[in-house]
């Protein structure tokens, strides 16, 4: 059977029927052997070779070899049993290895199809809101400036409709910023926008009783750990939204520092008493392995606790520098 190892090079581990074959070998030598001496009388033989050395203690030499033989054994004993033991984690390493790349393909598969889904959205509304608009608004226009016998109320009326189209465009953009970032983070600040985030959600679950406990200690974070911990909140309510239903989600974040550590920790931990998941299953859903990861990139932890019908509980873990981050 042949092994890749971890560096993709290919081992070939030794099967049970050779293992047996080379035991027969060992057992027919063996006999052969004993065979041999028994013909030859190999042991008289020996002794009267060494009986002229015997001041050489060569007739001790029987004794010597069996120990050797005997520690031999023994030695090639305890390296099977150790080469057992390492191809047995070896093939445990390697299934979980496969299992992650796995998990890694349709992660970069999912990042690739929202990547495409994103790009054809924004196109369509730049198409169909800014195109449209602004085209509008340069024909509102090119009237204005062509037609000289304009009475002054077209003239107002065709002003306020540029007007009016020029806030449509204004939204629209607005709509596209919050959607590629959320604003709030750069003008409110991380803990101002979770807590925003936290109760839009509430209007959207009117039978949920949705908890939060956010601190205002957020706010220095850098922009990445800030990001990070925004749309780990926001795919997880998403979930509860979706998968869960549940009557009861608490948030809880906190910024400890750890003693001795040099680096504080924010741990978020989002917790409800939905139908839970069978965390059995070969591998996380999508967006579950996308928060693992953006954890995982941060040097974090990220864990899950569930059941079926027993509620379900994340909790990440992100080490974060001590000093403020400047905001531009």
């Amino acid at each position: 059977m042949d092994l890749p190892d971890l560096r993709g090079h290919t081992r070939r581990s030794i099967s049970p029927t050779e293992h047996r074959r080379d035991a027969l070998v060992v057992l027919l030598t063996t006999l052969g052997s004993a065979a041999a001496f028994v013909h030859f009388n190999a042991s008289e033989l020996l002794r009267r070779w060494t009986a002229s050395w015997e001041s050489l203690q060569f007739d001790e030499l029987p004794l010597v070899v069996l120990i050797l033989s005997i520690g031999l054994a023994w030695f090639g004993a305890r390296r099977y049993r150790e080469a057992v033991r390492e191809i047995s984690e070896r093939r445990a390493v390697e299934s979980r290895l496969a299992a992650a790349l796995g998990d890694n393909r349709r992660l970069s598969q999912q990042c690739v199809e929202l990547q495409e889904a994103e790009r054809r959205t924004l196109a369509r509304e730049l198409h169909d809101e800014l195109g449209q608009y602004i085209n509008v608004i340069k024909i509102d226009a090119v009237s204005i400036r062509d037609e000289d016998s304009l009475e002054r109320d077209r003239v107002k009326s065709r002003a306020q409709l540029i007007v009016d189209h020029c806030n449509h465009v204004h939204d629209a953009m607005a709509r596209l910023i919050r959607k590629l970032r959320p604003i709030g983070l750069d003008e409110l600040g991380l803990g101002a926008a979770l807590k925003n985030c936290v109760e839009t959600w509430r209007g959207r679950l009117p039978n949920v009783q949705l908890t939060h406990s956010i601190p205002k200690a957020l706010d220095t974070l850098q922009d990445a750990h800030a990001i990070t911990l925004y749309r780990l909140v926001q795919e997880a309510l998403t979930n509860v939204a979706k998968h869960s239903m549940a009557t009861r989600v608490n948030v809880h974040i906190e910024r400890t520092q750890p003693t001795g550590a040099r680096h504080d920790l924010v741990t978020v931990v989002i917790s409800d008493d939905g139908y839970g998941a069978d965390l059995s299953l070969p591998s996380l859903g999508l967006g579950l392995m996308g928060m693992r990861e953006r954890i995982a990139a941060l040097a974090g932890e990220f864990e899950v606790l569930s059941s079926p019908r027993g509620g379900f509980q994340l909790t990440a873990r992100l080490p974060v520098d001590v000093s403020p981050s400047p905001r531009c």
